[in-house]
């Protein structure tokens, strides 16, 4: 695990037990070495490659959004934070290093100072990256840190105008949506409420004409029993007329038997007439 070191006293301990003095142009880059600034997404980057005495290399980049300029590297075993130095011309510069999500991957944010002896500087040197320390020669470096962060500057402010009119596209999508759920939702109501209305209608209809023909056949079995009644009260009338009639007819023919006459034997009889008679 890397721990806290104070300034300058790792660098010159590693590079006193390896023997080795600061770093010669040839032990590092090339005189013509260029500093390439590629834009990314949210802002700009600029490769640095060192090198150790045995020949090995490693890759650092600077990246910066334009505000802030950071030192960036992959280490198989990283702490999630450290507080640790590097040296330019020999002359260390403690910036605080923190783990980024990939656990291999660490930030340091350069201080000002630190960015002001990269600019000026002539040789980088990063005791803790490797095995061995390892050194780069910044020739260039101060217009590179300018073009760094102007390219960050304006990579990052347009990152930051596309992000904001996506989140706004996305609140405008969102509030649509919401509007559009929220009318979808009225409109259900309001068709919930119209199917209700109308199946309380059509209950109210249908129950409406089941009264009316229970009405209608309680008034249809009235009038069939008041026919009934009729056509029995005239019945009965018929058969008092026809009572009188035959009274009368006895008295006015048989007034000897005071209207109880019984014809013969084998003699036939009137209409309605009862064995009595």
């Amino acid at each position: 695990m890397i721990r806290y070191i104070a300034p300058g006293v790792l660098a010159a301990a590693v590079m006193a037990s390896a023997g080795i003095a600061a770093p010669t142009p040839a032990q590092t880059q090339p005189q013509g070495y260029a500093w390439i600034v590629s834009p990314d997404e949210d802002s700009c980057h600029t490769e640095i490659e060192l090198t150790g005495k045995s020949g090995a290399t490693a890759q650092v980049e600077l990246a910066s959004d334009g505000q802030l300029v950071q030192l960036k590297f992959a280490k198989d075993e990283m702490p999630k934070r450290a507080f640790l130095a590097i040296d330019i011309d020999r002359k260390p510069y403690s910036n605080l290093l923190l783990r980024l999500e990939n656990p291999k991957v660490g930030a340091m944010t350069l201080s000002d100072e630190t960015l002001n002896a990269l600019r000026k500087g002539g040789t980088l040197l990063i005791a803790w990256l490797a095995d061995e320390p390892m050194s780069a020669r910044l020739a260039g470096s101060e217009q590179a840190i300018n073009d760094l962060r102007t390219c960050g500057a304006q990579v990052a402010a347009q990152y930051r105008a596309n992000l904001a009119a996506r989140q706004e596209a996305e609140a405008r999508a969102a509030a649509d949506a919401r509007a559009q759920k929220l009318a979808d939702e009225q409109l259900a109501l309001v068709k919930a409420q119209k199917e209700a209305a109308e199946a309380q209608a059509q209950h109210v209809a249908a129950e409406t004409k089941r009264r009316e023909e229970e009405a209608e056949a309680q008034r249809e079995a009235q009038r069939q029993q008041a026919l009934a009644e009729q056509r029995e009260q005239q019945l009965a009338d018929q058969r008092r007329a026809a009572e009188d009639q035959r009274q009368e007819y006895l008295r006015r023919y048989y007034p000897q038997y005071g209207g109880q006459y019984a014809p013969p034997p084998g003699y036939g009889r009137y209409p309605n007439e009862d064995d009595g008679y």
